[in-house]
């Protein structure tokens, strides 16, 4: 059975779809077989695989909102052994169908759970709200990968969102488990970049990456070619520390020492 690793915060602009797209290529090119689940309504992971939304017949939208199963919307990629579940603004709807459904926390995991065995990796691109998809992908995954800036605004939303993945995990997904904490588009020059990473540290032991993605040009312009970084520039700074940190979710070793990272909510051994 694969697993399903949702990378989410509710904040805007913190990497998120550029994460799900980098570490999907990268576990596709080593042999795992990835599933991606577009579920925001800007569809940028969509975008950023080269998938013209134009011509699509089916969406996440469709899916959660039951109109049709999950493996008549899943599209293969050009990348290797990487499909997605696009998305398209349509899905901005599905908030408002599924308002009254007594199931509507359930409908995404029903959905991944006639599909799951097909793949290694499920990677979730959570839209930039709390809103009931938000929830539908907490409740579905088995552990998520929070991306955030070293700003010190990002902190208030750190807790924020942990304060929700208590809640799903108390009400709908006891198993939930925090994968890791991701800096992204990081600066170790700047003092209050160091010191934000020093404080998240402190409340969240063992739970923060040791790979910090750094601001990258050839990470930013990958997106408007259709590719991933590792395919778009595989000698990039972008390309090598995305590389890193699936190094680091691997459990293998890397150019960089790693601490032993412990989820949040494991329990002590």
């Amino acid at each position: 059975m694969g697993k399903i690793i949702a990378v989410a915060n509710q904040k805007g602009g913190v990497g998120k779809s550029t994460t799900v797209v980098n570490i999907s290529a990268y576990f596709g090119s080593r042999g795992y077989k990835v599933l991606c689940v577009d579920s925001d309504p800007q569809g940028n992971t969509t975008t950023a695989f080269g998938i013209r939304k134009k011509s699509l017949s089916a969406t996440t939208y469709d899916v959660i909102t039951g109109k049709i199963r999950i493996q008549d919307a899943i599209v293969e990629t050009e990348f290797e052994n990487v499909s997605i579940l696009p998305a398209t603004e349509d899905l901005a709807g599905a908030e408002i169908e599924l308002v009254n459904n007594e199931d509507r926390v359930n409908r995404l995991k029903m959905q991944l759970l006639g599909c799951k065995s097909d793949f290694d990796y499920i990677f979730i691109d959570c839209p930039p709200a709390l809103g009931t998809i938000t929830i539908n992908c907490l409740v579905a995954c088995d552990s998520i990968i929070i991306p955030m800036l070293a700003e010190f605004f990002a902190l208030e939303g750190l807790s924020q969102l942990m304060n929700t993945i208590k809640i799903v995990k108390n009400n709908y997904n006891p198993s939930l488990e925090i994968e890791g904490i991701l800096f992204t588009m990081f600066d170790g020059r700047l003092n209050v970049a160091n010191d934000v990473v020093d404080e998240v540290e402190k409340y969240f032991p063992g739970s923060v990456f040791e790979t910090k993605i750094p601001r990258n040009v050839r990470i930013s312009e990958a997106p408007s070619h259709g590719k991933p970084v590792m395919y778009y520039d595989r000698t990039s700074k972008g390309a090598a520390s995305y590389e890193l940190l699936c190094h680091e979710m691997l459990g293998e070793k890397a150019e960089t020492p790693k601490k032993k990272r412990r989820g949040i909510f494991s329990r002590n051994k």
